[in-house]
């Protein structure tokens, strides 16, 4: 078969600009068959391997794994990333540098989904061809629809990365260059593509003519002949239909052959001709004309002959992609890499996740020498990554698009960019704090049952998971954390009977699996140590384990009921211990971790709470009293509860300091907005005033030079009785320019003048600080040379130095505004007796600046609404405070249901009603 010429010069198309080259990877290696293991392939113990696999298969199970895969199949988009999260199958680095490479990658589909709201990036479209080019590779023939399959995907592929080469270009390259470094070095199949696209018609799923020169030679002669045999046909069936062989013309198809119908009872009329069929009724004959015997054979031929030259571009084409079945398959797999870069995304989105920093030996060791309390591990409000996505699924519709709420970006430098959400943090479940200093290797975590020692076990162990797989942690701040190569946990109950193995047997044998594979970089996670055999032969098996472990791992993690394994940490720095916070009061835990500190187990409280028999609960305590006669335990508890509420008063105190230096920052943001750049605005002014001087000058003067004009041009034609008149009227014009320029009553104030001002209160005045602003006189001492003046919002003290009396222009206008003033003054003194506590000086109350805070504007409302609105507004203000009112000046209505309403309020102290520095608005003094 010979294909067309366009065909063949698809075989060897010039270079294009977006095609690339193959990386140097290997095309035959999945990059999904990454396993929590760490690389053995050049190891000699093949039981060694077996054993790894099996540790790491039970610690993914114990920590439930699979079910946090699980939370990030919604937020995937092809249906082959959506298998690997449900089969736990998501690729997790093998190293530090490919962990971070995830992170990474995370962090720029973050950017991506931010750039990209108005016009996501659609990964549904990439189709899994994956059994398709298997079956090319075995040697079968593809059909249409799976070679349009194929093309759809090859599109699709090459439009996600010009649409990640678009955002980049239009913003910070750095920021998606992991994305595109995903897909560098991929072969997008152009030519495969267009191959495709111009032998198949995917719209019709029809094979195209133009696709071999044979198959276009045999369909126009296949059209010539149906036309000849159709035409024929057409003549036959009008000459039965006119001598009454049937009903109608009939021309139809029957054993593959075109034929006629025919009644039984003219089948004469067709002599010679072939029967092919008859009617179920026999009533009708489907009949073949001998005249189209032989274009019926020729039909027949063509088509077997057009099948033949379709297959044969199938062939074609399915050996094509066959060749290239290889670099499809690497294309399908960064193509997955993408999707899951994007589903963790938007799983961080969902969680409010924060990126972890992954530390290695040499960063900690820089750390540890540059601080005595550096920390290895420093995790702060971590929440348990299933109980949150648990809560928030039940709680909320489970999202599943990619477009999610708030987050927090983490950047390579370790700077934190926040992403804008309507979401809020929850509460639930409840965050823990994971902070253990740098050489420290054994963590010893003693506290009550029940009290969250495995809960935070396996946090821990889900994190270091979660960072080596590129997910954001559900934590505040900034996660620092370990690169563990293993995370081998022995948590929960190892009986098995079938292997014949009690609870504690279980354990040891776990425990020494465990010891086995363990590294220098492992994390060991151990639940309960030692327990289920005698207390003493446990606490001395338990203390070998840990010594062994202290020189072998990274870190190794153990809960205990133990109070002796606690004493390590006096003979060894290398040991930590932690405890479970309790509740003595509610007699319930708080799920804290208390750092540095021992735990007591609490049994007798916690049974007591249960409901368990009180003399049980009392021969228990004589038995302990018995087994510690110098009562060390009380002692211990009660000093630990003295420590825990001094803690606790503590944070209060900083809480209620921390919200007084906010409130105290906001109000200092907000007078210094409205002093700034008063310098700029005085020479602006200034430069102003010059300018009008200037033009006042130059108009006045063009004014005179007209004047002057005139009075030469009269003085030529007039008489001697003329002159004195005309002289008269000219300095009466120069009079009234000079007038009409002249400056105001303001420049003859002088220095002295103004050194004797004596301002009065409701005066309005300029302040030379303030580039002559116009501000009103509050009050004005006596004792020293200083006035209280308010500007807009603030009130401030200056000296009268500073203070310029108005003109007298200006202070006519200002005389009725402060008689008003007074008269407003005085009716504001007139409120019930209670005040009398406030003029005596024995309450004070806040500053009186009007803030967003103290503030409730009532304009607009309806009188019910405004009611409720400054009921709530009084109730919500504390004690000593002050509530500012803007009612407006409107009718009058909501005005005066205020006033009342403030007249009768038993938490009202008194009130002043507007004047003229806050013309609409009351001030409420609250008790």
């Amino acid at each position: 078969m010979q294909l067309s010429t366009y065909f063949l010069s698809l075989q060897n198309p010039p270079s294009l600009s977006y095609r690339h080259r193959l990386c140097h990877h290997s095309l035959s290696k999945r990059p999904f068959r990454h396993k929590l293991i760490c690389s053995l392939a050049n190891s000699a113990d093949q039981r060694s391997f077996e054993l790894v696999t099996t540790l790491q298969s039970e610690t993914l199970k114990t920590l439930e794994w699979p079910s946090l895969c699980n939370y990030l199949s919604p937020f995937t988009s092809t249906s082959m990333a959506f298998s690997l999260t449900k089969a736990a199958a998501i690729p997790v680095g093998q190293s530090r540098e490919e962990s971070q490479k995830l992170l990474d990658q995370t962090t720029s589909a973050l950017h991506a989904l931010e750039a990209l709201k108005s016009e996501p990036l659609d990964l549904s479209v990439i189709e899994d061809v994956s059994e398709i080019l298997h079956s090319a590779a075995s040697g079968q023939v593809l059909t249409v629809r799976e070679l349009c399959r194929v093309r759809r995907m090859l599109g699709a592929a090459r439009a996600v990365s010009e649409k990640l080469a678009a955002i980049a270009e239009g913003g910070s390259l750095e920021r998606y260059t992991p994305l595109l470094e995903i897909l560098q070095g991929c072969n997008f199949q152009l030519e495969l593509e267009r191959k495709i696209g111009f032998c198949i018609d995917c719209s019709l799923s029809t094979i195209l003519g133009r696709a071999s020169e044979e198959l276009e030679l045999v369909r126009e002669e296949r059209k010539r002949n149906m036309e000849n045999l159709d035409s024929l046909l057409k003549e036959v069936s009008v000459s039965i239909f006119q001598a009454g062989g049937i009903d109608k013309p009939l021309i139809t198809k029957r054993r593959s052959r075109m034929c006629v119908g025919v009644k039984a009872t003219h089948k004469y009329l067709l002599p010679g001709g072939v029967v092919l069929n008859v009617s179920s009724s026999g009533a009708t004959y489907f009949m073949e004309p001998k005249e189209a015997v032989e274009l019926n054979n020729m039909e027949v031929k063509l088509s077997n002959s057009e099948k033949a030259e379709e297959m044969a571009v199938l062939s074609l084409l399915t050996s094509e992609i066959a060749e290239s079945e290889a670099e499809i398959k690497y294309l399908l797999d960064r193509l997955i890499e993408v999707d899951l870069a994007f589903a963790r995304a938007a799983y961080a989105q969902w969680v409010n996740g924060v990126c972890p920093i992954l530390s290695s030996k040499e960063s900690e060791m820089l750390i540890s020498n540059g601080a005595d309390n550096a920390l290895s591990i420093d995790i702060e409000g971590m929440q348990h990554p299933l109980l949150l996505g648990s809560f928030l699924s039940n709680s909320t519709d489970f999202i599943t698009s990619n477009s999610m709420g708030p987050s927090v970006l983490g950047n390579k430098s370790g700077e934190m960019t926040p992403i804008k959400s309507s979401k809020v943090v929850s509460n639930f479940p409840i965050p823990i704090d994971i902070k253990v200093q740098c050489g420290t290797r054994v963590v010893i975590i003693s506290g009550p049952n029940t009290g969250g020692k495995t809960a935070s076990m396996k946090t821990l162990g889900l994190a270091s998971i979660m960072s080596k797989a590129g997910m954001y942690l559900p934590a505040k701040k900034q996660p620092r954390l370990p690169w563990f190569d293993l995370v081998l946990a022995d948590i929960g109950d190892s009986q098995s009977l079938e292997q014949s193995l009690s609870t504690f047997s279980g354990h040891i044998s776990q425990i020494c699996e465990i010891l086995e594979v363990a590294s220098k970089e492992s994390l060991v996670l151990i639940d309960e140590i030692g327990s289920g055999t005698d207390p003493s032969e446990g606490v001395a098996l338990s203390t070998s384990i840990l010594q062994y472990l202290k020189n072998r791992v990274n870190l190794a993690f153990v809960t205990t009921h133990y109070a002796d394994l606690s004493r390590l940490k006096e003979m060894d720095p290398q040991y930590e211990n932690a405890a479970m916070e309790f509740s003595l009061e509610t007699l319930q835990p708080t799920y804290q971790i208390l750092w540095g500190r021992t735990g007591d187990s609490n049994a007798l409280t916690i049974a007591k709470s249960i409901g368990f028999d009180g003399n049980i609960i009392e021969r228990a305590k004589m038995w302990v009293e018995s087994l510690m006669p110098e009562k060390q335990q009380e002692r211990k508890g009660v000093l630990q509860q003295s420590l825990m509420e001094e803690r606790n008063r503590l944070e209060a105190q900083f809480k209620r300091a921390e919200s007084l230096h906010a409130e105290i920052m906001k109000l200092y943001h907000e007078v210094r907005s409205e002093a700034e750049n008063l310098e700029e605005r005085e020479r602006a002014l200034r430069v102003k005033e010059t300018q009008k001087v200037e033009q006042e000058l130059n108009a006045a003067k063009s004014q005179i030079e007209t004047v002057v004009q005139e009075f030469e041009n009269q003085l030529q034609t007039a008489n001697s009785e003329e002159f004195n008149s005309l002289v008269k009227k000219s300095e009466s014009a120069i009079n009234s320019i000079l007038k009409v320029h002249q400056p105001g009553d303001s420049s003859s104030f002088t220095e002295t003048d103004t050194s004797s001002y004596q301002p009065v209160s409701g005066e309005q005045v300029h302040l030379k600080g303030l580039g002559n602003k116009l501000a009103t006189v509050v009050a004005a001492s006596e004792d020293d040379d200083t006035v209280l003046v308010q500007y807009g919002k603030i009130r401030v003290r200056v000296e009268k130095s500073n203070v310029r009396p108005l003109s007298s222009s200006q202070r006519n206008n200002a005389i009725s505004s402060r008689q008003s003033f007074e008269r407003q003054g005085e009716q504001s003194r007139e409120v019930p007796s209670n005040s009398d506590a406030t003029e005596s000086g024995a309450i004070t109350y806040g500053p009186l600046i009007q803030t967003s805070k103290n503030t409730v504007d009532l304009r607009g409302m309806r009188v019910e609404e405004a009611e409720i609105q400054l009921d709530m507004a009084i109730a919500a203000r504390g004690s000593n405070s002050v509530l500012f009112i803007v009612h407006g000046m409107g009718t009058g209505v909501i005005k005066e249901r205020a006033l009342e309403m403030l007249r009768n309020h038993p938490r009202v102290m008194k009130y002043e009603q507007e004047n003229p520095l806050n013309y609409g608005c009351t001030v409420a003094y609250i008790k």
